[in-house]
């Protein structure tokens, strides 16, 4: 059963989608290759609670998962293709994106001992195995708001009101959202000892990919599918744009009013983050949206876009294997041995004066290599799809 309202015809392809996940991965690319300790603020995390522009690429791109499915799913349901079929696709797209994201971690050397198994392309594999197997049992919008509310709600709960195994109740025992004392953190060491992202030391203490945190991304997914279904009405063009704004201020709004008490943080991925980064994510999608459906300015400017968003992963994958491949040679540099990478940005970009103009040529030019084997790819129409 389908929503009402929702077209039984053949979808057509929204561009405005691709544009934004090809800006969207563009840019991960760029403050993953920011260029080190010069860069500016907004190239870089928050350190801990907050929010600079950084933090709001990866959950961009998730959401833009949850858009992707539902039309994906409805192409290929219209094609005649079986449930079961969709189903095991899914599941093997998990797996090959898991198993994506383990090489990415530990490419070149992949020492087992402390091999990372979390990650960003194994959190979008999980993410996209529940929505879009739960999109296969039920395609109706308020089953996923249902489940939305289920997993904002009940992480804030598990975050908030859970003791801490040896540290207590946070909010009275141990600081709410400490970097260390909290369940999130506490669990991923138990279940991952050795082998987390961050650690102080020679103890891990923390995955900003970790387990539990998936519950809320798992909502940002849910965001994004809600916002394909609304799509994929009958509606007029306009009145998709005016709903997408609507939806862009009602994120906004429920996220920085819950912010108030459970902090936006990207590496915890707080409930209230989700929403204020879906809230962004409608906005970019509001402004392509409307310069492309709606006032039709498909030539030109759209062209990178879409040659980055047409293959997005492998573009991921490109940025990510690129400085593994570069670290295996090694050029002599007064004396010493260094990367053909940092050969290139300590006599290239450090010309420039300015620490921040340095550091932001180094990532547009980084950006630019990894542009061209994807557009060799697209102009060969050739599309791989994970």
């Amino acid at each position: 059963m389908t929503s009402p309202g929702l077209s039984a015809a053949k979808p057509q392809r929204v561009i405005s989608i691709d544009i934004v996940r090809g800006i969207t991965i563009a840019f991960m690319i760029m403050v993953n290759n920011n260029g080190g300790a010069g860069s500016w603020w907004f190239m870089n995390h928050a350190a801990w609670n907050g929010l600079t522009p950084t933090d709001l690429v990866f959950p961009t791109f998730l959401f833009l998962v949850g858009v992707t499915t539902v039309f994906g799913t409805e192409a290929r349901l219209a094609k005649g293709a079986a449930k079961g079929e969709l189903a095991r696709h899914t599941v093997i797209r998990t797996v090959v994106l898991i198993l994506l994201g383990i090489l990415v971690n530990s490419f070149p050397y992949f020492h087992l001992v402390h091999m990372r198994f979390y990650g960003v392309l194994q959190r979008i594999g999980i993410c996209y195995l529940v929505v879009g197997l739960f999109y296969l049992v039920d395609r109706r919008f308020w089953s996923k708001a249902a489940l939305l509310i289920a997993c904002v709600v009940g992480y804030w709960a598990l975050v908030t009101l859970v003791p801490v195994p040896g540290a207590g109740i946070p909010g009275r025992d141990v600081p709410l959202l400490d970097k260390d004392q909290n369940i999130v953190a506490w669990a991923d060491r138990q279940l991952m000892p050795g082998h987390l992202y961050e650690e102080r030391g020679t103890h891990d203490t923390r995955d900003p990919e970790g387990l539990l945190s998936d519950i809320p991304a798992i909502g940002t997914a849910l965001l994004g599918m809600m916002t394909g279904i609304f799509l994929r009405s009958s509606r007029s063009t306009k009145s998709k744009a005016l709903g997408l704004i609507a939806g862009c201020v009602a994120c906004l709004a429920i996220g920085y009013i819950w912010s108030i008490w459970f902090p936006l943080n990207k590496k915890m991925w707080t409930s209230s983050y989700v929403f204020v980064a879906a809230g962004y994510s409608l906005a970019l999608l509001t402004v392509v949206y409307w310069i492309v459906e709606v006032g039709n300015w498909r030539k030109g400017w759209t062209w990178p876009w879409l040659v980055f968003g047409s293959n997005a992963i492998m573009a991921y994958m490109v940025s990510e294997l690129l400085p593994g491949i570069l670290d295996l040679f090694h050029v002599s540099d007064g004396g010493r041995m260094v990367s053909p990478a940092a050969w290139f940005f300590m006599h290239v970009c450090v010309k420039i004066p300015d620490p921040g103009w340095a550091a932001f040529s180094w990532s547009v030019l980084f950006t630019a290599v990894c542009f061209i084997p994807v557009w060799v790819l697209y102009r060969k129409r050739i599309f791989v799809k994970v």
